[in-house]
């Protein structure tokens, strides 16, 4: 016959649903620590209760030190004792030690109610959080305990949940004492209890709702897919059949659609559109419009396709308040823009007008039909009315064939760009490669001193590391951006930098070639003789012929054109025409004349001064 003590402990385990170890556990830890504090024992002692939950008796064991001579009985024993509790105890053995005291039961009950009370109400908080993490993401019924306007306090046995307002189905009212099912959507531990909170909006709850009235996907023939949802109004599911010969759509909507409208009851009227999921993105895009008929779906880019549907679906595919168009993107993850039929159609219609690949690539047989659907696409602006099967199956033809056009057009300029500017790039880098190697080698001898720069601007050019005129012919190669490149250059150090080096291009440009019946003697006479045109251009440089220092030279000038007509002296040339900006807005560099030195022997270049405020003084007799 169990005893008293059993018997009150296994009503205070039927009292607060705690199960008989987790009570015993408690028990034994309060005693422990009523010991503690009525024997004054050290805290690094080990002790330990037994308690017998049959029979009531408690013990309590204390680990003590095996000694020959016992100096403190609180942490040793003697042998003689040790050897009573353990028969193999030897010197030097720590080993726990019977102490209980006489009639500890009564002493337990004075000083140890109130700390078993205390842990037993933790042991609860404990076992009841434990418990409800476990059915966190499940669904749980229980009983409205009361309403109010921050929730719905909803009793789930021994612990009441929340349902905020915000989780609450819009148009629901609860009554008290009234039945519910929710979501457990969050388990959180406070000091008075797990905090739990449901949910009715969750979109996991409807996937639940399904697993329970579905024997298919609680089994594993259906999975389902997606779920989107806009509780009270609208949900969107997608489905795949796990295994063949299986019905997806079918098994969840149910004989009749039975199935389905426990769902829908159960929601609060919650309209529920059932689809099959699909791999391929436009027939996914196809069904999650639904229940509205499409006619075609063009991806566009990533992630992003246009749906043409007809006429008189057009309202049914957006829905109201473009619910419908809402959901299926959310479903699917795909941007969605909706055309009407008529308005693809004239697109389409205006695009094989316009082009005569198109109508090629369309075929004879849809241009030939265009009167008509012009006709057709008339009708449907007047009045919207359903197309008849041939009428759809005609224009979804015609809008699919443009879109397969301008997908192959864009595939290939795709391939064909990046080839036109990778032979562009290789034209450009060719081209500063040959008037690099046209710069004359004496450039590279020449030192920055002769170009007659100022002192600022020769000091941030040999700060860049150029040293020699041939290497700041190099940054011409680039035009203008490759002398700016250069750290401290601006557009005044940029101009000076120019009009140096072209009083340097003039010492090794080519000379006008003379007739060769006759040269042109410097007082205007001929001679029958004509010098070679290696004499008249003076020293020939090392390795350097004169047509490279001329390739080098009109690659510099950037394309301006000269006018070297030479007058019958051949002395001045005639002035060039001024020049206008180009498309970018850039000014022509300056004029240029072509006069013959005759300390030289040939063409020289100069720069025409624009005339001064005093030039006129020159002509005054002063």
């Amino acid at each position: 016959m169990k005893s008293e003590f059993a018997l009150a402990l296994n009503q205070i385990g039927a009292e607060r649903s705690l199960p008989r170890e987790i009570i015993t556990k408690v028990i034994e830890s309060a005693l422990v620590q009523c010991y503690r504090k009525y024997a004054n024992v050290m805290n690094s002692q080990n002790v330990a209760a037994v308690v017998d939950m049959d029979s009531g008796d408690m013990r309590m064991f204390v680990e003590k030190e095996v000694v020959e001579e016992v100096l403190d009985d609180r942490t040793e024993v003697s042998l003689e004792d040790a050897l009573k509790q353990k028969p193999d105890a030897v010197l030097g053995d720590c080993i726990m030690v019977d102490v209980t005291p006489k009639d500890f039961g009564r002493i337990a009950a004075q000083n140890a109610k109130q700390l078993i009370v205390q842990k037993l109400r933790e042991a609860e908080r404990d076992f009841q959080y434990n418990q409800f993490v476990e059915r966190e993401g499940e669904i749980v019924r229980g009983m409205v305990q009361s309403v109010s306007s921050a929730g719905v306090v909803v009793n789930l046995g021994r612990i009441e949940a929340t349902l905020p307002r915000k989780e609450q189905i819009p148009g629901e009212k609860y009554e008290i004492q009234q039945q519910v099912r929710a979501y457990v959507s969050e388990v959180k531990r406070t000091g008075r209890g797990p905090q739990v909170t449901l949910s009715r909006t969750h979109k996991n709850f409807l996937r639940r709702l399904l697993e329970i009235e579905v024997p298919e996907i609680s089994n594993g023939l259906v999975e389902i897919k997606a779920i989107i949802r806009e509780p009270g109004s609208r949900s969107k599911v997608a489905v795949a059949a796990l295994q063949p010969n299986v019905d997806p759509v079918g098994a969840c909507v149910g004989q009749r659609g039975t199935r389905i409208q426990n769902i829908i009851n159960e929601l609060h009227g919650e309209k529920i559109d059932v689809i099959e999921w699909s791999a391929d993105p436009t027939v996914y895009i196809s069904k999650a419009l639904g229940p509205a008929k499409v006619m075609a779906v063009h991806p566009i880019d990533n992630k992003s396709a246009s749906v043409i549907v007809p006429n008189d679906q057009l309202s049914l595919a957006i829905g109201r308040e473009g619910q419908n168009a809402r959901l299926a993107a959310r479903l699917t993850g795909w941007r969605i823009d909706i055309k009407s039929g008529s308005e693809a159609l004239s697109e389409a219609l205006t695009k094989i007008s316009e082009s005569a690949d198109l109508q090629a690539w369309v075929g004879d047989e849809i241009v030939q039909a265009l009167p008509a659907l012009r006709e057709l696409l008339v009708r449907q602006r007047a009045l919207p009315t359903a197309l008849s099967p041939e009428e759809f199956a005609l224009v979804k033809r015609v809008v699919d064939s443009v879109h397969a056009y301008e997908v192959a057009r864009r595939s290939n300029a795709d391939r064909i760009v990046p080839a036109i500017r990778e032979t562009q790039a290789e034209e450009r880098r060719q081209a500063r490669q040959a008037a690099i190697a046209a710069i004359p080698k004496a450039a590279y001898a020449m030192s920055l001193d002769e170009l007659g720069l100022s002192p600022r601007v020769a000091q941030h050019i040999i700060a860049a590391g150029i040293v020699s005129v041939g290497q700041l012919l190099e940054h011409s190669v680039r035009g203008d951006e490759g002398f700016l490149a250069i750290e401290g250059i601006g557009p005044k150090a940029l101009n000076e930098i120019k009009q140096a080096l072209d009083k340097v291009l003039g010492r090794w440009q080519a000379p006008a070639e003379p007739d060769t019946a006759s040269a042109v003697r410097g007082d205007g006479s001929a001679s029958a003789e004509a010098k070679p045109a290696t004499e008249a251009a003076g020293p020939k440089v090392e390795e350097t012929t004169e047509e490279a220092q001329q390739y080098f030279i009109e690659a510099m000038s950037e394309g301006d054109e000269e006018d070297a007509e030479a007058e019958a002296e051949g002395e001045a040339t005639k002035l060039p025409k001024p020049k206008k900006k180009d498309a970018k807005g850039k000014k022509p560099a300056k004029d240029r004349l072509l006069v013959y030195d005759e300390e030289l022997g040939r063409m020289v270049t100069q720069h025409v001064r624009k005339p001064g405020r005093y030039d006129e003084l020159d002509d005054l007799d002063l």
